[in-house]
């Protein structure tokens, strides 16, 4: 099968590359630099700004954003929307103009969709809370995507994704390591995370299964509270970790602070009733794998 990919030379995207070329499929990879080449892929261009070429694209995965990390500044709101919303409206505009357009169109979006949730768990059936400045922008990235006619559209709802050249893992393994780890606020929120390769796996699962439709939640079956996931990561790394960040701390993160304290128990019940199995449901065996 020819899969066109965005976000080709991020986290997730390179690391489909490799899963989808190993399994004999065909890759075109879209890049805002497509003079870079990545082996074994045809290289076409993208960005928000104009429609991309995607003939002969039999599946599209759309991974392609603006980090969400970081310090939302206005000019860092900005473009993580518009990569999103303006990026996805480019991918449909050019779907729904193809004389052949892909059978299926996977759509990233994140579990950031549901809102701050507190302990309710949160299946693809569940409706967001009133959420934030994320929430929002899923909420339209979502809308844009939907708008594709003649394809199958699956909206993949991707939580914390744990791998070990990139990440949120990338970023905490360090400091965990040196000691200095510890648990956010009161560390009661719950945390939805998925081990990368499950991630891989999930997206080539979707691609493959034709009954998979709308909201896919990218997330492990075993969510953990914050505290849980803190003292699982010390453990790993064979180091304490006794100091709190309490939530006052993460004031200078400005809006940004809600999506480190917000609670999100997410369960895959899509990938569930459809008989995926994670090879990493648990946050012990994922992390000892990773960094073990």
């Amino acid at each position: 099968m020819n899969i066109g990919i965005t976000g080709a030379t991020g986290f997730i995207g390179h690391r489909l590359i490799d899963v989808a070329l190993r399994r004999g499929h065909e890759v075109i990879a879209f890049s805002r630099n497509p003079e870079a080449p990545i082996p074994g892929c045809e290289m076409r261009v993208f960005s928000e700004s104009k429609v991309p070429d995607i003939s002969k694209c039999e599946a599209l995965v759309h991974l392609a954003g603006e980090p969400v990390f970081g310090l939302w500044t206005p000019s860092k709101k900005r473009r993580i929307r518009e990569s999103r919303v303006q990026g996805t409206r480019r991918i449909v505009e050019a779907i729904n103009a193809s004389a052949t357009p892909p059978e299926v169109f996977v759509s990233g979006s994140a579990i950031g969709y549901y809102g701050e949730s507190g302990e309710r768990e949160l299946t693809e059936l569940s409706a967001s809370s009133d959420g934030g400045f994320l929430s929002r922008v899923c909420h339209e990235w979502e809308a844009e995507a939907i708008k594709a006619i003649s394809t199958r559209v699956v909206l993949l709802r991707t939580s914390i994704v744990l791998g070990k050249q990139s990440g949120a893992l990338k970023m905490m393994a360090p400091i965990f390591r040196a000691g200095l780890g510890g648990k956010l606020g009161s560390g009661d929120q719950w945390m939805s995370w998925i081990h990368i390769e499950d991630e891989i796996r999930l997206i080539l699962f979707a691609i493959e299964n034709m009954d998979i439709a709308g909201p896919l939640n990218a997330s492990a079956p075993w969510p953990v509270r914050n505290a849980e996931f803190t003292e699982t990561l010390a453990r790993t790394v064979h180091r304490p970790a006794f100091l709190h960040v309490p939530a006052f701390a993460l004031l200078p993160l400005g809006e940004f602070r809600s999506e480190l304290l917000d609670s999100k128990r997410v369960l895959p019940a899509v990938a569930s009733d459809h008989q995926f199995g994670f090879q990493f449901p648990e946050l012990g065996s994922a992390l000892k794998h990773l960094l073990g």
